[in-house]
């Protein structure tokens, strides 16, 4: 693969990357497999169900993976840092704006005619990805029950993973055909992909390598924190934000939402970064920006050191922090990917691997559901309920405030999508364009 043609192609898909992790992986699967078709269908499924199982945002460790395989380290770090940069610049603008002028009519309308677009890209996520990879009743049944265990039950994800892992493998040891693909379907419709999915990548692993790459790994991500520690002490709010936020980005299973609730508590409680109103806001702001909904801890970071900013002018010491902040967030997911990904490359013949990670696949699907399920409801309804009965726990939305104009936009984003067929960036523009007319008629 031509390296400027690669680059062109991820600078393409960074500014599509909306609707989180499940829209995200859908503009690549999109793209990659669907469209150029440079790699194929089961190789895209292998990177993904090794991404779900390490720490930190799925989407962009999956941009990493296909990156390294199509041009090499050059190629994931280029993929990586592309599907990051857009999302960062946005949500680093909009932070200076929220700063300096608190919520606008114009930024609120905006954001209230994306949201329910994104709801519509999450929903397409759910069937391209479950067209693809529930082939066999059994897999069906796995992602089911992983959206029960999430919806009903709020099972742990890394539970979730775990046990569809699990329960692939013991199909496949005592019932194989249950989860077997049936002829023909793994690979999508089209001519052959540029990277066939029996192909070996070129780069070997081994014990020199993967020291090689640890350390510098290592100090890639630590020396920033370092070095802010011993300019501004480690006392300060950087130092402060640099040590939490490299510890978070080690827990991040199961995507952002997962970790946001510690988060959320860490940033109020104990440093007293931002309120819990202000969080929020937060949330709402990284989940209508390109780029993983990790980054809202970039807001996180850019308030809490404007208000601390110690002997930095409060605008300097607040790009700082959003900065030192994203790096130590996301530098991790190229050490896990360059480190692991040829080794995971030799174990794609293994059966018994391949059956666990088919699992997980399925029960990603799941996972996506129960995304679209949680956006329904905090997108259509201003107000929620927790219903519980023993074991059972749902948030039941109040069905009187139903919010006519977001169900409008949601309606008008699936016609767009499924039936119109258009891409995603002219949908979101359409729908931003509708909630902005919306907004500035009073009608939000």
């Amino acid at each position: 693969m031509p390296f400027r043609t690669a680059v062109r192609a991820w600078f393409a898909i960074s500014w599509q990357t909306f609707g989180g992790q499940a829209g995200q992986i859908a503009v690549m699967q999109r793209t990659l497999v669907d469209e150029k078709r440079w790699i194929g269908q089961g190789r895209f499924l292998h990177a993904l169900n090794y991404c779900m199982l390490l720490p930190g945002p799925e989407a962009q460790q999956l941009a990493v993976y296909t990156g390294w395989l199509l041009n090499g380290w050059r190629g994931g770090i280029v993929a990586g840092g592309l599907f990051v940069l857009p999302g960062m610049l946005a949500l680093l603008v909009l932070s200076a704006v929220y700063v300096a002028f608190g919520e606008t009519t114009v930024v609120s309308a905006v954001f209230a005619g994306l949201a329910p677009a994104v709801l519509a890209i999450v929903v397409q996520a759910v069937v391209r990805v479950g067209r693809r990879s529930l082939t066999s009743p059994a897999l069906v049944f796995l992602a089911i029950a992983a959206f029960a265990a999430l919806t009903l039950f709020a099972v742990p994800f890394p539970l979730v993973v775990l046990g569809a892992g699990v329960l692939g493998w013991v199909v496949h040891r005592y019932a194989p055909a249950w989860i077997a693909a049936p002829a023909g379907r793994e690979q999508a419709d089209g001519p052959a992909p540029l990277i066939p999915d029996d192909a070996l990548h070129t780069e070997r692993p081994s014990g020199r390598r993967a020291l090689r790459v640890l350390v510098l790994g290592v100090v890639a991500w630590t020396l920033p924190v370092v070095v802010v520690a011993m300019l501004t002490g480690v006392g300060s709010v950087f130092t402060q934000q640099g040590l939490f936020f490299s510890g978070t980005a080690l827990v991040t299973f199961g995507g952002a939402y997962a970790v946001l609730a510690f988060v959320a508590q860490r940033a109020v409680e104990t440093y007293a970064w931002v309120t819990p109103g202000e969080m929020t806001r937060g949330l709402a702001l990284a989940e209508t920006t390109p780029g993983p909904l990790i980054m809202v801890v970039q807001f996180v970071a850019f308030l809490g050191a404007y208000r601390n900013p110690g002997d930095l002018d409060p605008w300097v010491a607040a790009v700082l922090g959003a900065l030192l902040t994203t790096w130590v967030t996301f530098v991790p997911s190229f050490l896990f990917i360059f480190l692991g990904a040829p080794y995971v490359e030799r174990l794609r013949g293994n059966r018994a691997l391949g059956a666990a990670l088919t699992g997980i696949t399925a029960a990603v699907v799941g996972v996506i559901a129960n995304l679209a399920l949680y956006f329904t409801t905090q997108t259509l309804f201003a107000t929620t309920n927790v219903w519980t009965a023993g074991p059972l726990r749902l948030d039941v939305p109040d069905l009187t405030t139903l919010q006519p104009a977001a169900l409008g936009i949601a309606v008008l984003a699936v016609l767009l999508l499924f039936v119109v067929r258009w891409p995603v960036l002219r949908t979101l523009g359409v729908c931003a364009g509708v909630g902005l007319t919306l907004g500035l008629a009073g009608l939000l």
